[in-house]
Formats: C-alpha cells, sequence, structure tokens
C-alpha cells in the first residue's frame, strides 16, 4: 500500500513536473503559477500544494530533472559506443533532442529571473552546467589519449567550444518559434568542430 502511494505521488510529480515546463515554455517563468498549473493539469490548486510546498520548490525540481536528464544523455551514449567522436556527435544529437522536447529548458537556465536574488540556486545552475562539462571532459579527454582527439588543446576548452556549437542555435530556434531548424544547424556546426578537434 505504501509502495502503491509512493509510486502514485512520484507520477503526480512527474505529470506537475511536466506541466510546469509547458507553462514557462510558453510563458516564461513568470507565467507559472500554482493557480494556472492546477487549471493545466485539471485541479484545485490545494492538490499541487500537496506534493510542492511552493513555486520555487517546483523550479528547484525542474532543475533536478534538466539535470538528470543531461547525464543520463552522457550515460547512455557511453554505454553505446567506445569511440570518443561517435560519442561527442551523438551527444550533441541527444541534447539538441532534449532541447526540442523540453522548450522550457533554454528559458529556466539562462535566464536571470531563474536564480535572480536566488545565491543557491545560482550556485545550482552553475553545478549542472559544471557537472555536463565534466562529463563532455572525460570523453574528450579519452579521445586524446587515444590518439583521436588533439592533445595540443585544453579538453576543457574543448568541452566549452561543444557547448558554444550548440548555443547561438538554441538562442534562434528559440527566437523564431521553432521556426529555425536547430537540428540540421547543429548537424553542420558539428563537421566543423570534428575537423577542428580531430587528430587524424
Amino acid at each position: 500500500m505504501v509502495k502503491r502511494e509512493k509510486l502514485n505521488t512520484e507520477i503526480r510529480q512527474e505529470q506537475i513536473i511536466k506541466a510546469a515546463m509547458n507553462l514557462i515554455a510558453r510563458r516564461g517563468l513568470k507565467g507559472l503559477s500554482m493557480t494556472a498549473l492546477a487549471n493545466r493539469i485539471g485541479l484545485v490548486p490545494s492538490a499541487i500544494y500537496r506534493h510542492f510546498k511552493s513555486k520555487n520548490d517546483i523550479v528547484d525540481m525542474i532543475l533536478d530533472f534538466i539535470r538528470e536528464r543531461l547525464l543520463t544523455n552522457i550515460r547512455i551514449t557511453c554505454k553505446e559506443t567506445s569511440d570518443p567522436m561517435e560519442r561527442l556527435q551523438r551527444i550533441l544529437r541527444r541534447h539538441v533532442e532534449t532541447l526540442r522536447e523540453n522548450r522550457a529548458i533554454p528559458r529556466i537556465i539562462f535566464t536571470e529571473d531563474v536564480f535572480s536574488g536566488n545565491p543557491k540556486r545560482k550556485t545550482k545552475v552553475y553545478r549542472i552546467i559544471n557537472g555536463y562539462l565534466q562529463g563532455l571532459n572525460q570523453i574528450i579527454r579519452d579521445g586524446q589519449k587515444m590518439g583521436e582527439i588533439r592533445s595540443d588543446i585544453d579538453s576543457k576548452t574543448v568541452a566549452l567550444m561543444f557547448l558554444g556549437m550548440i548555443q547561438p542555435g538554441v538562442i534562434l530556434w528559440f527566437l523564431s518559434d521553432g521556426k529555425f531548424d536547430i537540428s540540421k544547424e547543429s548537424e553542420r556546426n558539428w563537421n566543423v568542430f570534428r575537423e577542428a578537434i580531430s587528430a587524424n
């Protein structure tokens, strides 16, 4: 019985998080409220408060979701292939797909509204990005040891370049309401990036 209640709670929390991300994608963080969220799910606001004490708790849970999704992309890819270049390309594709499926992510990670006046959350966002960079950095270092990736450039710099390859396209995709083809652009960027870092 306890297990079932826990499962029901987890399912409801996941439903709330997804609805919250949809609201943020459409209206920004300022458009997220307990009332709007309850209306979107078809609940009364008090039902939301049973799972989350405040809007801030929901935002923190969304950040946890983003962190887990990004790190899962790396873990899954590393299990699929041992080739460093192939890993990076697959992570790039998964990263883009994650953004396409969750349009709220850019609005959450790259808007000051999320962490303004909240140093702990600012640190949390930093750690999410830094943790992702560390995962990329390890793949790049492995590639350098294997002779696949140039060893004359710093692995951390390459990891930052990898993220830099995505962000401008994300901005254009977001500003164009999805009309900018971020998938096609990321593939073109990848070809240039691969040539720049390849040791072969």
